[in-house]
């Protein structure tokens, strides 16, 4: 299927898990809170689209992607441990869906139609725009992200006595 290998169909499909979790947290929360089942989804098939990808080596050794892999988590056990500051562990969980999003396009893009592929392998100048524009969209998310967060922040709470 597509010239994927075993462990590349399996690496596939948890990383469309992990994506899918957090479109939800960001459709139903506005972020990827890892407090909440989506979230920790998120977490756990993001870890595991890492150490899955670390097996695959289509492009001969240890390369760019799997780069990507150790950058993913490392910002995500900064995400973990940042738990107590919410808006910085909103913009790193962010930043790890930002990197779920370059190897699900450059692949896409690289394989689909098959026999005919958009573009013709992963160093295409193309995909190199295309990340520069899924940045700025990382970027402008995240500030809308922060903002809501602080907004949220500074609105009293109302006791139920009060009410």
């Amino acid at each position: 299927m597509l010239g994927l290998t075993n462990l590349g169909v399996i690496h596939t499909a948890i990383s469309l898990v992990a994506v899918g979790a957090g479109i939800a947290g960001f459709v139903r929360d506005k972020r990827i809170d890892l407090d909440n089942r989506a979230g920790k989804t998120y977490l756990i098939m993001t870890v595991l689209t890492c150490l899955t990808g670390f097996g695959i080596f289509q492009h001969g050794g240890f390369g760019k992607p799997h780069a990507l892999g150790v950058l993913t988590l490392l910002v995500l056990a900064v995400a973990w441990k940042v738990a107590a500051r919410p808006a910085l562990q909103t913009v790193l969980l962010s930043l790890t869906f930002f990197f779920h999003m370059i190897p699900a396009v450059t692949e896409t893009l690289t394989r689909v139609p098959m026999g005919a592929p958009t573009l013709p392998n992963a160093e295409a100048p193309e995909l190199k725009l295309i990340t520069g524009v899924m940045f700025v969209v990382f970027v402008i998310g995240a500030t809308l992200q922060v903002r809501r967060l602080n907004q949220l922040a500074r609105k009293p709470v109302i006791s139920a006595a009060a009410a």
